[in-house]
Order: structure tokens, then C-alpha cells, then sequence
């Protein structure tokens, strides 16, 4: 029982330290008035914290493994969202569905792409 209280302890504090960086980068974009959103500015700091080895992954691996695991429930206020505001889309269905369609195929393909740029770029340093 003691282990798995630790396990989830040790996620806690693994997600505690995301939020603090999601927190310093909103910190950082409304001090300097950057035109990024302050998540992004967190991100890009976990970023270059782990590109750097100034973070180790172990300090985010689980946290980050529980959050991703759970990251449909975090979708659900975004649909809660658009059901509360049907009105704005009315008379615009013609139009969301080819817009749909062709922003997740650019996402599909971009990803794809780097993956695979990613993947053959791993390989060459072998």
C-alpha cells in the first residue's frame, strides 16, 4: 500500500512541476507582453530544459504518462463549451466540415513528415 501511495505521490509532484512551468511562461508572456500564449512560453521552456539535460525526464515521465492517459476528460469542457454556444455555428455547417477535414489532414501530414524526418535523422546517428 505504501508504494502505491508513493507512486502517486511522486505523479503529483511530477505534475506540479508542469504547472510550474506552465505558470512561469504565463508569468513571462504577460511581464514582457509576449504575442504567445504563456502555455506555450512554459512549454518551450520544459523544452529547452530537457534539450539542454537540465531536466531529467524521470523528473516528468510519469506525470506527464498520467496526464496523457487522461487527456480526454480534459477535452470535455471544450465541448461543453461549443454545445453552449450551437448559436455562433449556426448556418455555418458547409463550412466547418471542409475546414475540419482539411486542418486535420495539414496536421496529419506535417506530423507525419516530422516523424519521419525524425525517425531517419535518429538512424543516421548510429
Amino acid at each position: 500500500m505504501s508504494s502505491q501511495l508513493n507512486k502517486y505521490m511522486l505523479i503529483v509532484l511530477q505534475i506540479v512541476l508542469l504547472f510550474g512551468f506552465y505558470l512561469v511562461g504565463g508569468f513571462l508572456q504577460t511581464t514582457f507582453a509576449l504575442p504567445v500564449p504563456g502555455s506555450v512560453v512554459g512549454m518551450l521552456l520544459l523544452l529547452i530544459g530537457l534539450y539542454l539535460k537540465w531536466i531529467p525526464v524521470q523528473w516528468i515521465s510519469q506525470g506527464s504518462s498520467a496526464l496523457l492517459n487522461h487527456l480526454p476528460l480534459l477535452f470535455v469542457p471544450v465541448t461543453v463549451g461549443i454545445m453552449q454556444h450551437l448559436d455562433f455555428f449556426s448556418g455555418k455547417s458547409l463550412w466547418l466540415v471542409p475546414i475540419v477535414l482539411l486542418s486535420t489532414w495539414i496536421v496529419m501530414g506535417t506530423t507525419g513528415l516530422l516523424g519521419q524526418f525524425l525517425a531517419n535523422r535518429k538512424e543516421w546517428g548510429k
